[in-house]
């Protein structure tokens, strides 16, 4: 008897509840060594099966593992730097003695594989006949797995290039993996996404499962990504326009970008998937990080208490100056100033209640007389990494995923974050559909697109065919995706990441050391060794 052992700290697909509240429809059901024979008698197991490959996808997200987050994602971009002072060297963010050995990209590499093993639970040839489940809920299932499996490796190939392509359930112990190219982990990407597009729900009746328009939203992207390569297929950026075109159709746009990423207003007509969390402690796992993201630590100041823990990142000077005055996104996403919590008193002994100002980030230089004669701190643009005896760093922080009811954690504690985590909205089609068009020779259309997304942040000045440009793209998906996104991704499909991240993260023109190399990430040496060499490490790594 074959065994599957994996212990399925899992949660379990309710299907068929209907959800009020912001609450998971997951919950809790452990199992250890389960037997394909068990399974193929307990329809259930199937099910639980299908969950733990959207549950291992969601906390893979949330967090790497403990005290790391989002690490190949932001950090090291354009728009995104390590929060301390453009001093040192850091190897991510930096590019300096990025090596083999580097644990992020370790644990990176192993949370990927562990969806595809999951995912490839799911599909398992034996279990083609369960009893008492129906052909279309094992259909569903299968496509659902197969849209997290395309999906890991979409995020493996970008990170790694060429991986070892894994299919099946391992029954027996394997060193002899060896790396597929690029376009074959592509060319099943594809395949994985197809065969999930045809098994999907157009509108699942549960929130949160994988829909059709989730897939062609993935799709969009991986067809837009591989449209660079040179191995594109000849329709890549058409085909990869006309699948936004549709998740943007039956997706509208909220009216305004506050109303947007309002916590009131999480589940909209704008989100296409999400990852869910809640206030169950047990389904929600190690919870939503996203509201640690891009947080100084304003508590060190009078007035202010420990309500926050931001992660080690900030946005970039750059980022900031994106926004135009009459941008209403820019108020959505962070806020230039931070309200006391208790009373406290101001630098010129002047009492202050809570309540009122604390801190103030002007966008224009404030004057010495200015900044003298109010009570709070005032930080100027040009001073975030000015250490002022009180902190390092400090900057306007983000808003837009803010969960105020969420206790103050540690970066190695669960995040216990509520919200839900959205991963695919129709802003994001936009700009798919955008880019694609663009590379299609059709500015024409691509400007209607962003004109639109445009217009709903209060910038109604159409945008003109011949300002299209890839460098307008990506300030666009800065502006409107900014901590939502993989951006370093974005900056190497584009072919921008070495000149835009040498532009722009203080950091790394500090230090010079970005080049073509780093388009790859190493592959992690544990990997090479642990297959005695069969997986090879990519160019200049070795050295």
């Amino acid at each position: 008897m074959k065994y599957i052992n994996y212990k399925l700290i899992l949660i379990l697909l309710v299907t068929g509840a209907s959800i009020t509240s912001c609450e998971s429809f997951l919950e809790e059901e452990n199992n250890s060594s389960l037997s394909v024979d068990n399974i193929k008698t307990d329809p259930t197991i199937f099910g639980q099966l299908v969950a733990s490959a959207y549950e291992r996808s969601r906390e893979t997200t949330t967090y790497y593992e403990s005290n790391m987050y989002y690490s190949l994602e932001d950090i090291g971009t354009d728009i995104v730097t390590r929060g301390t002072a453009i001093t040192g060297t850091n190897d991510l963010n930096d590019y300096v003695n990025l090596t083999p050995l580097n644990n992020v990209v370790r644990v990176y590499w192993k949370n990927q594989y562990s969806i595809i093993a999951a995912a490839n639970l799911v599909t398992e040839q034996e279990l083609e006949d369960i009893e008492g489940l129906s052909d279309t809920d094992k259909n569903r299932g299968i496509a659902e797995a197969k849209f997290f499996r395309a999906w890991a490796y979409f995020k493996l190939v970008e990170n790694y290039g060429g991986v070892p392509l894994i299919l099946e359930r391992a029954i027996t112990a394997t060193r002899d993996y060896t790396r597929a190219t690029e376009e074959q982990v592509y060319t099943q990407i594809v395949q994985d996404l197809q065969d999930a597009l045809a098994g999907v729900l157009e509108t699942p009746t549960v929130f949160g499962r994988v829909s059709k328009d989730a897939v062609r939203h993935l799709t969009s992207k991986v067809l837009l990504t591989r449209g660079y390569k040179s191995f594109a297929a000849a329709n890549d950026f058409t085909d990869a326009a006309t699948l936004a075109e549709t998740v943007i159709a039956n997706h509208n746009l909220v009216p305004s970008f506050a109303s947007l990423v309002s916590i009131t207003n999480q589940r909209n007509s704008e989100v296409v998937f999400s990852y869910l969390f809640g206030s169950n402690s047990v389904s929600r796992g190690w919870g939503n990080s996203r509201h640690m993201l891009y947080q100084f630590r304003f508590f060190d100041y009078p007035g202010l208490t420990r309500t926050l823990k931001g992660l080690d990142p900030m946005p970039t000077p750059f980022y900031y100056s994106l926004y135009e005055d009459n941008d209403t996104r820019a108020e959505a996403t962070f806020s230039r100033e931070i309200l006391a919590t208790v009373d406290y008193v101001g630098k010129n002994g002047a009492n202050v209640s809570a309540g009122e100002r604390a801190i103030y980030f002007p966008k224009v230089a404030w004057t010495p007389a200015e900044i003298a004669a109010v009570p709070y701190v005032v930080f100027n643009p040009g001073t975030y990494f000015t250490n002022d005896g009180t902190t390092p760093v400090h900057y306007p922080q983000f808003i837009k995923f803010a969960d105020p009811s969420i206790p103050f954690t540690q970066p190695d504690q669960p995040s216990v974050g509520e919200r839900d985590m959205v991963m695919m909205r129709a802003g994001e089609a936009y700009l798919i559909a955008a880019e694609a068009y663009f590379k299609s020779n059709n500015s024409i259309d691509a400007a209607a697109r962003l004109t639109t997304l445009r217009s709903r942040a209060g910038l109604i000045t159409p945008v003109l065919p011949a300002e299209v440009n890839l460098d307008f793209i990506l300030d666009e998906r800065a502006r409107e995706l900014a901590g939502e996104v993989n951006r370093w991704m974005d900056l190497k499909r584009t072919g921008k990441l070495i000149e835009r991240v040498l532009l722009h993260n203080p950091h790394a023109e500090l230090n010079d050391a970005l080049q073509a190399k780093h388009l790859l990430r190493p592959i992690p040496q544990t990997e090479i060794d642990n297959t005695g060499g069969s997986i090879t490490q990519n160019p200049n790594y070795n050295n």
